[in-house]
Formats: C-alpha cells, sequence, structure tokens
C-alpha cells in the first residue's frame, strides 16, 4: 500500500445503480472522481460510509407527494469484507468498525479502492449498529456520529489496512473534517506529546485539501458545541476554539477549511461566491467535471468511436467533434431519444411523441433549483406550444426527506400536468438516480436549469447532456457561466435580470426570459433549421463535452493540490 499517496473522503459515492450510497451530485462527482483517477493512474484510496440501506427508495403517491422508502442492497455481491477492525469513542462508548472493499478498475489495470466503512457488527450497541444505514438520515446526533466514523474512523481504517504513505487528505465537503482531529492525535504522538499543538496544527494543514460545493447555509454541517463535547468527550475542541469553533458550534466546513492548506471551489463563480463567504482564506477554483465514458450514451460512443479513436483516454480529443457529420450526430440523437422514450413508456405507461421537441429536468428537488419555474405560467407555456410549436416536459428528482419544500415543488409539478391536458405532455419520472440520469441526459433535446444565482455551486448535469449533444438553456450560474457560448453551446435565461437574490420580481423576471427564449429561439429552431439546431449539438461535445469532464478536473487536483 506504500505507493498509495493520496486519501479521498466523502459521504457518499456513485458507483453502480445497484449501490444506492448516493443521494444527488455530490455522489455522482465522487464516483466519476474515482474513475478518472484510476484511468490516469493517480496513486488514491477513497473512503464512505456503507449505507446499508441506501438513501431511500422514491415512490409518488396519488396527490402527487414523495414517499420514502428503504433501499436494501446485497452487499456481498458488489463488495468485499475486508478483515481489519478499529474502534471509534462515541459518547464515551467504543464503536467498532469494519470495512468494506470496491475497486474502481480503468481500462489500462490501474484501480482505485474505495472502502465503505460498517458499524452493524455484534459488539455494537443497535443504536451504533444503525449508524451506517442511512445517508442525511437522523438527528443532529446521529448525523456527527456518522461523522466521526467517516473523518476518525476512516483514518483508522487506512493505516489497519496499511495504508501508511499518504501524503494527501482531500475532503469532499466537510463532513470528513474529524479526520483533522484524528491527523492532529498522530502528529502529537509523533513528537511525544499526549494532547497536540500549533505545531501540530500546521503540520495537518499541510497534508489536509478541501473542496467546499455549496453557497448555501444549510449545506454547511454544524453541531451544537455541547452535542459536539458529549459525543467526542475531548477537551480540546473546546480549549483551541479558533481551529474548531465557530459562534459557539462546531462547523465542519470551518474546521475543514482550519485545517486545509488548499482549499477550493467547485466553478470559478462559486469560488467568487466562496470567497465572499469565508473572507479570511484563500479559496481557489476547480471547476467539476464529468467521467465522459461513463455518462456518454452508446449511440454517441459509437460514433465517437467511429471517428475520434482514443476519446476514452484522452477526453479533450473530443474537440475534434467539431468535424463530426451533422446526420451522424442526430442520428445517434435519434437512438438516445429512443431510449428514453421507451423507458417512459415502461415506467409512466406514457407513450411520448420521438418527433416532439423534448425538454429536460432532473436534479435534487430543493428550493434554490426553482424546478417548477419551467411551469410557472400554463397560459404561456400552452401558447408557445400551440403557436410555434408541440413540447414535452419530462422530470425527476428526489427531495430530501426533511425537505417539504422540496416535495412541494415536485407536487406543484405533477399537478400542473392536469392543467396542461393533451396541450403538453408532461412524465414525472420517480426514483432518479444512476442509470434513469444517463438516459434523460443523453435522450432529450434541451437540458433545462433554473436555479437561483448564485446558490448553484456547479451543477453537472448540464455537462453530461453536452457529451451527448444536448444542449442547455440554463440560468447563468455555476458551471454555465464558462460553458455558455450563446447560440453555440445553448442559450442562456435571465441575463437581463439584474435583480439580486430573493427579490420578489426575480423569479417573474427569469420565468419570463425562459418563456421568451422558448417562443423566438429554441423552439423556431428545433423545428425550422434542423442543421443549424443539430450545429449547436455538435458544438456541445467538441467545446464542454471536451473540457468538463473529470480527467481535466483530476488532472487540476494531482497539479494544484496533490503534488503541488
Amino acid at each position: 500500500m506504500n505507493e498509495v499517496l493520496v486519501a479521498y473522503f466523502t459521504m457518499e459515492i456513485a458507483l453502480d445503480s445497484a449501490m444506492p450510497t448516493y443521494a444527488g451530485g455530490l455522489g455522482v462527482l465522487a464516483g466519476d472522481t474515482v474513475r478518472s483517477a484510476a484511468e490516469l493512474k493517480v496513486p488514491m484510496v477513497a473512503v464512505t460510509l456503507l449505507h446499508r440501506k441506501g438513501y431511500f427508495c422514491q415512490k409518488i403517491d396519488a396527490s402527487g407527494w414523495q414517499r420514502e422508502e428503504p433501499c436494501d442492497w446485497d452487499i456481498d455481491k458488489h463488495l468485499e469484507e475486508q478483515t481489519p477492525r478499529v474502534t471509534v469513542a462515541i459518547e464515551g462508548r467504543v464503536v467498532c468498525l469494519r470495512a468494506w472493499k470496491y475497486e474502481a478498475k480503468a481500462p489500462g489495470g490501474f484501480n482505485v479502492s474505495v472502502f465503505f466503512l460498517d458499524t452493524d457488527l455484534p459488539e455494537n450497541s443497535d443504536w451504533d449498529r444503525a449508524l451506517t444505514h442511512f445517508l442525511y438520515g437522523g438527528d443532529a446526533c446521529y448525523r456527527i456520529c456518522q461523522e466521526v466514523v467517516l473523518g476518525i474512523g476512516g483514518v483508522r481504517m487506512l493505516r489497519a489496512l496499511g495504508f501508511n504513505a499518504l501524503i494527501r487528505y482531500h475532503m469532499n465537503e466537510g463532513h470528513a473534517a474529524l479526520l483533522g482531529l484524528e491527523l492532529l492525535d498522530e502528529s502529537a504522538r509523533k513528537a511525544g506529546r499526549r494532547t497536540f499543538n500549533h505545531d501540530d496544527v500546521e503540520s495537518v494543514r499541510r497534508q489536509c485539501v478541501f473542496t467546499t460545493h455549496t453557497p448555501v447555509t444549510s449545506g454547511h454541517d454544524q453541531f451544537p458545541l455541547d452535542l459536539a463535547m458529549r459525543v467526542l468527550s475531548r477537551e480540546e475542541v473546546a480549549n483551541m476554539k479558533e481551529v474548531f469553533c465557530c459562534e459557539g458550534t462546531l462547523n465542519m466546513t470551518f474546521l475543514a477549511l482550519n485545517l486545509s492548506h488548499y482549499i477550493n471551489g467547485v466553478a470559478k463563480k462559486h469560488a467568487e461566491t466562496s470567497q465572499l463567504m469565508f473572507g479570511h482564506y484563500k479559496i481557489d477554483s476547480i471547476t467539476n467535471g464529468v467521467h465522459a465514458a461513463t455518462w456518454t450514451s452508446p449511440s454517441f460512443q459509437a460514433l465517437f468511436d467511429r471517428h475520434i479513436p482514443g476519446w476514452r483516454a484522452d477526453n479533450f480529443s473530443l474537440r475534434f467533434a467539431h468535424s463530426l457529420p451533422l446526420t451522424e450526430i442526430w442520428e445517434a440523437h435519434v437512438a438516445a431519444k429512443q431510449r428514453l422514450l421507451e423507458r417512459v413508456r415502461q415506467d409512466a405507461g406514457v407513450t411520448l411523441d420521438p418527433k416532439v421537441l423534448t425538454l429536460g429536468f432532473a436534479r435534487r428537488a430543493t428550493a434554490y433549483k426553482r424546478s417548477d419555474l419551467m411551469v410557472s405560467d400554463v397560459s404561456r407555456l400552452k401558447h408557445i406550444a400551440a403557436k410555434i410549436g408541440p413540447l414535452q416536459i419530462i422530470y425527476g428528482g428526489k427531495a430530501h426527506p426533511n425537505d417539504y419544500q422540496g416535495k412541494e415543488a415536485i407536487q406543484r409539478i405533477i399537478r400542473v400536468k392536469e392543467c396542461l391536458g393533451h396541450d403538453i405532455r408532461l412524465v414525472y419520472l420517480p426514483n432518479y438516480d444512476l442509470e434513469l440520469g444517463k438516459l434523460v441526459t443523453a435522450g432529450v433535446d434541451v437540458w433545462l436549469n433554473t436555479p437561483q444565482p448564485p446558490l448553484e455551486a456547479s451543477g453537472t448535469s448540464g455537462m453530461k447532456a453536452a457529451l451527448n449533444g444536448v444542449p442547455s438553456l440554463s440560468i447563468l450560474d455555476g458551471w454555465w457561466i464558462e460553458g455558455w457560448i450563446e447560440g453555440e453551446t445553448g442559450w442562456a435565461i435571465g441575463e437581463d435580470c439584474k435583480m439580486g437574490r430573493g427579490h420578489p420580481d426575480r423569479t417573474a423576471c427569469d420565468a419570463a426570459a425562459l418563456y421568451d427564449k422558448l417562443e423566438h429561439v429554441v423552439v423556431p429552431l428545433f423545428y425550422r433549421d434542423r442543421d443549424r439546431f443539430t450545429d449547436v449539438m455538435r458544438h456541445c461535445i467538441s467545446l464542454n463535452g471536451s473540457f468538463f469532464n473529470t480527467q481535466r478536473m483530476v488532472s487540476q487536483y494531482v497539479i494544484k493540490a496533490y503534488f503541488e
């Protein structure tokens, strides 16, 4: 294990649709990161939690309300149990951990091991055994105990597995920030001290890398200090407040910031927003990407294989898509669309028309994503469909079990379907996962994204669409600020809406801009100038598919953060 130098810690990871160990974009990014690290032969190991009950299986009831069910999966079929056992202290109890291994294998034979931590052992109490059952489940006590397992338990498990040459610890969001506490203890022990001091803080800071993923306050885990003290039983946490405490809480984001020598946001705009939020820290940017081979549909893979051999090993070569024949691009798209529409027929019992312009919106359902912006003015939408050209809309995405605003947005969308009637076909596909995501991002004609700026840190679904030639129609936020060339890679929404976040007129302005762009640009282009529309698709691949991928992203982490 001595050759492995980088440890990547993440609360969730998407490696296989049969392994529901992810909730959304953060986990999908983690899975894509590991795949590209293997392809680039980065000496990396990854650590996460097992999540025996998964995130949840989404059911939509007759009223349009989301219901959650446990999502059990066959662990032995996908993972290999490891022999070592380690312990962590939680509220004064000794909790035993084991690990399960998954190998992310690259075509060249290089692997990156992913270890899933598990507390479901007979030595533990029933409550402790359930700590690795649910992703983002339970109350604050459950969550901080999970983060003890991930951060402190993760470092100890890596040591037990023989990973003793690690020089970098990359925290994918703040959930794993308590790994810093374990590294501080290790540093003190090496110096012959029983407790750590500021010299140890500097030593640990040189080893750690932190990627922050959201400007939304609720996305930053923080726990009351009395709860943290009860769970950790460590006086040093209270005594070294400048490292651990922020306004009377244990704030995992600030802990990660304080213990990292390199910090980055996940898009250029997000880094600027984060710099304003965390003014005492230097925030760099590495824009997210997606794993090209994973997210490119079979028909486009075949197209690329014919014309751009080697594109999987060198994603930058997709810039040569600029010379792909338009007819072959359209044929590949028609095949991807047929696969999606067949899945819609199977899952929803609805037969959509392959010749009708199909808009796609599928991502986590939460208030700032404004998933219902598209259907906020039914009469305007019907007017566009009747006067300019017919429309179909495919929705998907889960709301967090405690996110009632997100659930209400799903319900509003489903109820709008009745108002649209037969004028516009609308489908909401439940239980959005990796496989469904591949079909939807590749099979729609235009990809929608309508976040409330500047709350979209990056977003990656539009990148997946671009690999399949699907242009974006999106608010200028996150990655799209960098990927947008008007009329070439897609279209912007609301570029003239200058009101700030939360302004009562901002949503109305964005909705009007969305309908204007559909009515006057996107729908006419689709129906009246197919070659020009397909040329936009070609630019999506050559300009955005070639750049917004995890090969480029991981290479930047290697240069800027891992081995700088």
